[in-house]
């Protein structure tokens, strides 16, 4: 998630000082991404670098407003516009963890998809508890808090499928058929064997 671009699209609606918009941000996303507030100024600063923001108006107390620039305006209608671009491949730690488990001698797969279905089941519960938690359903901030759980909610559910879809995969093939020994052919690549003397 960009949280450089949403800060500038937050300012896009008005000036903000670093803890204003760090309070916005939350209150846009029901506080499912915090943000310290050293992230937020660290990036504020990289977006007056790059011509995005201006450091404007200082109030009573000391806080220093930032203004989006007409740059910075441009850069929030196209990254509004656009569609977020998926990384190709995978980093999923639960997708490799599996993958390799499979794969090793002796381990029990079906016993590490169990245990991980039983964890995805119990956080699907809680944001499903979470999401009619709202006091006003209707209202923006709850509105925008119930996208984000939304969000998750898909996400665990489609996690829970894609464990019962690989729990019947696995179990069609017997588990030492699975096994990959260690290769015995050597890398192409690598440090090369020093010379002895």
């Amino acid at each position: 998630m960009s949280v450089r671009q949403s800060l500038l699209a937050i300012l896009d609606q008005g000036p903000c000082y670093g803890y204003q918009l760090r309070a916005e941000f939350d209150r846009r996303t029901g506080s499912t991404w915090p943000l310290n507030v050293g992230q937020i100024y660290n990036t504020l600063e990289r977006l007056e670098r790059d011509g995005l923001v201006a450091k404007g108006d200082v109030n009573d107390q000391g806080h220093v407003y930032y203004e989006i620039t007409d740059a910075g305006h441009s850069a929030v209608q196209d990254w509004l516009g656009s569609p977020v671009e998926r990384a190709q491949g995978t980093r999923d730690e639960l997708a490799i963890k599996l993958a390799v488990a499979a794969t090793l001698p002796g381990v029990d797969v079906t016993a590490v998809i169990r245990s991980q279905r039983k964890a995805s089941l119990v956080q699907l519960q809680a944001l499903n508890r979470a999401k009619y938690a709202g006091t006003d359903p209707n209202g923006p901030e709850d509105l925008a808090w119930s996208l984000v759980v939304d969000s998750m909610i898909f996400a665990a559910e489609a996690e829970v499928r894609w464990l019962d879809h690989t729990e019947q995969r696995l179990a069609q093939h017997p588990q030492h058929t699975m096994t990959l020994a260690l290769s015995t052919e050597r890398p192409k690549r690598g440090r090369p064997a020093k010379a002895r003397a």
